[in-house]
């Protein structure tokens, strides 16, 4: 569990660096056209804040003496909320179907899951 958060969190965060300078770059005449470099932004931003959170996980996984299960739903959440909430915002700035813009809040709640499962790990 440990190793997967903090790999994940490492690999997310990468991905996260990557592609806000290939949007900065490389897409941005085209996301400003099509009004979505601010979603954009929005999906790199909370990618990243999400993989920071992923390896704090995993260090507090390693680290702290009788971690709970509670502390891997609190990972958990992170990853399927970091997948949904900014992959929906990717695949609406993409395609361009706002439709996907439904599914956004599903991933929302699975990242205030994760931060209040992170609170409710901690004795």
């Amino acid at each position: 569990m440990t190793k997967l958060f903090i790999q994940s969190g490492a690999i997310l965060g990468a991905v996260a660096v990557s592609l806000g300078a290939f949007g900065a770059h490389a897409l941005k005449k085209s996301l400003e056209a099509s009004g979505r470099f601010d979603t954009f932004e929005t999906a790199v931003k909370y990618q990243f804040y999400h993989a920071l959170a992923l390896v704090l996980v995993g260090i507090l996984a390693q680290n702290v003496a009788g971690s709970s299960k509670i502390l891997g739903y609190s990972g958990y959440s992170f990853l399927v909320g970091t997948f949904i909430f900014s992959g929906s915002l990717y695949a609406i700035c993409f395609t361009g179907i706002t439709k996907f813009g439904a599914i956004a809040p599903i991933g929302g709640l699975a990242l205030i899951a994760g931060w209040l499962l992170l609170f409710w790990a901690v004795k």
